[in-house]
């Protein structure tokens, strides 16, 4: 609907094309394919009987072709499995049938964009931390990622291909990746800014660019010289989400002790005694965080650790008589 309007309205935006291509997983497999990118294959299923005939070799992801936040995002590792997956899937999913694809191994990451002037602009490498399987959802975000300069330059040439054979340009790009065994793939982007508080807060405490700022110049026509896409200067930021084990509340500590970590700019704890503590399932079912600025990577992952570590040991969870 966006592309529609700024196709009518002759605003800067990206075209009905590329909303098409960028929402529905399938087709942008298949133009990752035409535009020679690495990335994690996959094909439709509509059925179980239709996955066992394809001969796949486990372990697969399966997941809805339209929707975003980890929901209905599932590993899978037998056909059993692969069964409840699609049911869970489909739930999410407007289409008749869910996306099937090949589990790629290794560390996962995000790549932070802007493409201006068809010019695509490199900002920031995200380094994710994510839940166990089935489900994967992110837990912790770290700037800059670990990646070797070698690394950082064959990202930035993918993600110029991703924005030629998507048409990115007037838009941000937030590109999920991983480094496997056979190098850099791809897993899936999207012509639009990260969430989880990358965009708005952990890119301008790492680089201090604002990248809202700068998309929202772009879309109205204002003219950006070259220098603004480029760091201010250089430190670490961090978001970590919490997870506790399924149960009830039984008490809460002193969590205020969260924000007298070294590096801490903002924390939210959403649970209260007495509250369930629901599995984590999707980024919509978390319920805290904290967000931290250091100078660098390691005091950032030690700072988030030592905010897990603190609300493991001061919100006490009775997951005996878990939702009873």
């Amino acid at each position: 609907m966006m592309a529609r309007v700024a196709e009518a309205l002759l605003l800067p935006f990206y075209s009905v094309d590329t909303a098409k291509w960028s929402t529905d997983k399938l087709l942008m497999k298949q133009r990752f394919e035409l535009g020679g990118v690495p990335h994690a294959k996959g094909r439709l299923v509509g059925c179980i009987e239709e996955f066992e005939s394809e001969g796949w070799n486990y372990p697969v992801i399966v997941k809805p072709r339209d929707n975003s936040g980890s929901r209905g995002v599932i590993y899978c590792e037998n056909e059993a499995q692969v069964c409840e997956a699609m049911t869970e899937a489909m739930q999410y999913t407007k289409k008749g049938n869910v996306l099937v694809e090949e589990f790629i191994d290794g560390p996962e990451y995000s790549i932070e964009s802007l493409h201006y002037h068809d010019e695509t602009h490199v900002l920031q490498f995200t380094q994710k931390q994510t839940t166990t399987f089935p489900y994967n959802v992110e837990l912790g975000h770290i700037q800059p990622a670990d990646f070797t300069e070698e690394q950082r330059s064959e990202i930035r040439t993918i993600i110029g291909k991703i924005a030629r054979c998507l048409n990115f340009d007037g838009c941000g790009s937030h590109t999920e990746l991983k480094v496997s065994s056979r190098g850099i793939v791809v897993i899936e982007t999207s012509p639009r800014l990260g969430g989880d508080f990358i965009t708005s807060t952990l890119v301008p405490l790492s680089t201090g660019i604002n990248m809202e700022r700068l998309l929202a110049r772009m879309s109205v026509g204002e003219a950006i010289a070259d220098e603004e896409f480029l760091p201010k200067f250089q430190k670490s930021s961090g978001v970590v989400f919490f997870e506790l084990p399924e149960g009830r509340i039984e008490s809460i500590g002193d969590i205020d002790r969260l924000g007298q970590i070294p590096g801490c700019k903002a924390w939210e704890f959403d649970k209260h005694v007495g509250d369930e503590v629901n599995r984590i399932t999707s980024s919509l079912n978390r319920y805290g965080y904290a967000i931290f600025q250091t100078e660098g990577r390691e005091q950032t992952i030690e700072s988030m650790e030592e905010a897990r570590n603190i609300v493991r040991k001061l919100v006490k969870v009775d997951i005996l008589n878990n939702l009873t």
